[in-house]
C-alpha cells in the first residue's frame, strides 16, 4: 500500500527524561505548541486530545505505545479541517535517543508522521506544521524561551 511520510530530526541539549516531560505536560506543551492543549495520560492505550485555546478539538487519538522516556506511539485523527478529517488515521512516532558523542546533556529526538494513503493532504500539513513546534520546544529547554508566537493552524 502507499504511504505518504513527513520525517523530523533535531538534536537537542536535554536529557531523555526532561525531553519526555515537555512532550507529556500539557501546561509545558501549551508554552511551544502555540496554546494548544493536549491532554492525556500516555500510557499504553489512553485516549489524547488536542483543543483549541476556544475549546474546540483539534485533533484525538490514542496512545499505541509509551516507553517512556524513549517512544512514544499515538494514533492521530484529524477532526478541525474535513478534508484532513476524510483521509482517516495517521500515526506519529516519537523516539528520544541519548546521544553521548555531543556531550552530556544531549538527545537526538525523531518524529515521523504517517498514513497509510499516498500523497496526504494531512501529512502534507503536519510536514509544515511540525519544524515550527519542535523549533520552540528546542528553544524553549535550551534557552527557557520560544522562538515563534504565532501558528496559521488556528485559522
Amino acid at each position: 500500500m502507499n504511504r505518504s511520510n513527513f520525517v523530523y530530526v533535531t538534536y537537542i541539549r536535554t536529557t531523555p527524561e526532561r525531553l519526555w516531560s515537555a512532550l507529556t505536560t500539557t501546561d509545558f506543551i501549551r508554552q511551544y505548541w502555540f496554546g494548544m492543549t493536549i491532554e492525556s495520560a500516555f500510557t499504553a492505550g489512553s485516549p489524547w486530545q488536542m483543543s483549541f485555546e476556544d475549546g474546540r478539538i483539534a485533533d484525538h487519538g490514542e496512545i499505541l505505545e509509551a516507553d517512556p522516556p524513549r517512544r512514544l506511539v499515538i494514533k492521530w485523527f484529524d477532526e478541525w479541517q474535513p478534508e484532513f478529517k476524510a483521509e482517516g488515521e495517521s500515526r506519529c512516532t516519537i523516539e528520544i535517543e541519548p546521544v553521548p558523542d555531543l556531550g552530556q546533556n544531549a538527545v537526538k529526538l525523531s518524529i515521523t508522521h504517517s498514513m497509510e494513503r499516498a500523497d496526504s493532504k494531512f501529512i502534507q500539513a503536519v510536514a509544515g506544521g511540525w519544524p515550527s513546534i519542535l523549533a520552540n520546544l528546542k528553544s524553549l529547554l535550551e534557552t527557557g524561551e520560544i522562538v515563534l508566537h504565532t501558528s496559521k493552524r488556528h485559522e
